[in-house]
């Protein structure tokens, strides 16, 4: 199968193509800082090609899940250290997403502090889990120009960290209305100045942050994933195409190791054909992900429309997912109820094909 073969993404070689997407779990403890827990359960998964591990918090006081990774202390370095080592042990490569919440974040995550975003534009339409139960989210402020660097600084100290831990590079998180990706599309964005109005300036701070990324890492060792049509987060934008277009071409033009493009949209209120134009104008290796069965990533790959997938809940509920590809046998069925859940139910007790 195609979809078992190597590949070579920048500086990383991936032995398979059944790549582990970002899956936030909510198993650090209350001071973010990853548990060893968190060690079994990307040990068990390092027959990935790639893990890409979960979106964790590059500055302080802007968590948007309740027990969230962070990385920006000596005590989440060395609790990712001890995870990078068990993968690595494993014979499995890792790296590390990095991830501001911007308008996700609440106030109650984070000693009172009002979140931040590009408008003063809230999250409609869900409520955010909190020490104090599910609450509404609540109205950012709108970040200063004079404060963007201290963000973009923020990412590149923990793109630094993310070395020191140990990691083989970085994914940095574009998507699902974090951030970042709050600045790129228009529905998040109502902003004037440099970092508002046209596509070049919507994405000025997705590539700043990228570029920093990239002075630490090397362009080979970092990736990009972006969500064009994900409504997640109360997102919208005008022109999906448009967005992906330009930035696959940026990323094309910085040689950054892949793209990982979200092909739609969770909640359906966006459709239409975002991978298309990512593969014109990104020339590196491109990743999507989103209900692919292993069947339909085999297709996709063979006719050259990707180069690896990255695979979900499916991932997290069969720890050897390319055993149980090559295998052709059935997966495990993934448990909901235990997404978000403390303890290792749900987490790390899922079986395996064969017995380990």
């Amino acid at each position: 199968m195609h979809l078992l073969s190597p590949l070579t993404a920048g500086a990383l070689q991936l032995p398979n193509r059944v790549l582990m997407a970002p899956l936030t779990r909510c198993r650090a403890d209350a001071d973010h800082n990853p548990t060893p827990l968190m060690a079994e359960y990307y040990a068990q998964r390092a027959s990935a090609g790639l893990i890409i591990a979960e979106a964790t918090m590059v500055m302080e006081g802007n968590s948007s899940f309740w027990m969230e990774p962070g990385i920006y202390s000596d005590a989440q370095i060395k609790g990712w250290k001890a995870v990078t080592d068990a993968v690595h042990e494993k014979g499995g490569q890792i790296v590390l997403q990095l991830w501001h919440g911007g308008r996700a974040c609440h106030p109650l995550l984070n000693g009172g502090a009002q979140p931040v975003a590009p408008s003063a534009i809230p999250i409609t339409g869900d409520e955010v889990h909190t020490p104090e139960g599910k609450k509404p989210y609540v109205t950012p402020r709108e970040l200063r120009d004079d404060e963007i660097p201290g963000i973009v600084a923020g990412f590149k100290k923990a793109a630094e960290n993310a070395k020191a831990a140990g990691f083989d590079g970085v994914e940095v998180h574009g998507a699902n209305g974090y951030l970042l990706d709050e600045f790129l599309r228009d529905g998040a964005n109502k902003r004037s100045g440099p970092y508002g109005g046209p596509i070049e300036n919507r994405a000025r701070l997705m590539l700043e942050v990228l570029d920093a990324a990239i002075s630490v890492w090397g362009a080979d060792r970092v990736g990009l994933r972006i969500s064009p049509l994900n409504s997640y987060n109360s997102m919208l934008d005008s022109d999906p195409v448009a967005i992906t277009a330009y930035l696959a071409q940026q990323c094309s033009t910085r040689g950054i190791a892949y793209l990982h493009v979200m092909r739609s949209d969770f909640f359906q209120a966006q459709q239409g054909d975002v991978l298309t134009p990512a593969r014109q104008h990104f020339k590196g290796v491109l990743i999507s992900n989103m209900g692919y069965t292993a069947e339909e990533a085999e297709q996709a790959i063979t006719e050259g429309k990707l180069d690896a997938v990255a695979f979900g809940t499916s991932f997290l509920a069969n720890p050897d997912l390319p055993a149980r590809i090559a295998a052709k046998a059935p997966l495990n069925a993934p448990n909901p109820a235990k997404f978000y859940s403390p303890g290792p139910e749900g987490y790390t007790d899922y079986p395996f094909l064969l017995a380990v």
